[in-house]
């Protein structure tokens, strides 16, 4: 059985975020942040908000903040089954569970990078882990839409780092907004942004080999594309389409 833990929002405050003049792509190191989340959790909003001003704002000078949202099913039973939910995302969050030694999936859980965990509503926390993930060995991706298809290009490893890592592509809904009619956020309108409709792996690299393919495109969908050591371990690239309209 799913062990829930639930976090009081009066131990974890949200801080505001200092906007920066806007850098280039260019100069800006991609960062890969999950959210753990459920509309049955009413400790979920604040984290859900807080992943909205990073993808929005960008805050941070050299990153760029690639976001998903991942909404688990196990608050599903306790008033109100969260539409965007599924057990893909559960699981997910439970191999991050195992690789972390924490007592158990609890929401909201904020990943960055696969290299840290904490309570999704943390910005200070956030912010921090994001910086320190920025300046980490990373890879390259490519992702340009050619002929109505996404071309995907992604470089080896950086020498001495993993000998082998999975690459994954997600398609996310640009946003989604739900009025949550029970359960612990009854009465609100709930607002989400990049809510993982799909996860899938789609191929392998290691420190010699490189991949490319070609992916579809959903409109109203974004396509982020970012390699992972096995064991949910840490991420070495990712990279972003925006969404088609």
């Amino acid at each position: 059985m799913t062990r829930i833990r639930y976090w009081s929002l009066a131990l974890f405050g949200i801080t505001a975020s200092v906007c920066a003049p806007m850098e280039t792509g260019a100069s800006r190191q991609p960062v890969l942040v999950e959210l753990f989340t459920s509309e049955g959790c009413s400790s979920c909003p604040p984290a859900d908000a807080l992943l909205e001003r990073l993808d929005r704002s960008q805050p941070l000078p050299g990153a760029q903040v690639i976001v998903l949202s991942e909404h688990v099913d196990y608050w599903n039973h306790l008033g109100w089954a969260d539409p965007y939910s599924s057990p893909a995302s559960t699981a997910r969050q439970q191999e991050y569970a195992r690789r972390f030694h924490t007592q158990g999936p609890y929401t909201p859980q904020m990943v960055v990078d696969g290299r840290s965990e904490f309570v999704g509503s943390d910005a200070r926390a956030a912010e921090s882990a994001i910086r320190d993930a920025s300046r980490q060995p990373k890879t390259s991706i490519r992702i340009a839409d050619s002929d109505g298809a996404a071309a995907v290009e992604v470089d080896p490893l950086p020498p001495s780092t993993a000998q082998k890592a999975t690459v994954y592509a997600a398609y996310a809904a640009d946003a989604g907004t739900q009025d949550v009619l029970r359960g612990e956020n009854k009465g609100r309108r709930l607002h989400h942004v990049a809510v993982v409709k799909e996860l899938k792996a789609i191929g392998t690299i290691d420190n010699r080999t490189s991949l490319k393919m070609r992916l579809r495109l959903e409109s109203g969908s974004r396509l982020i594309v970012f390699v992972q050591e096995s064991g949910k371990g840490p991420v070495w690239a990712s990279a972003m389409l925006a969404a088609s309209r």
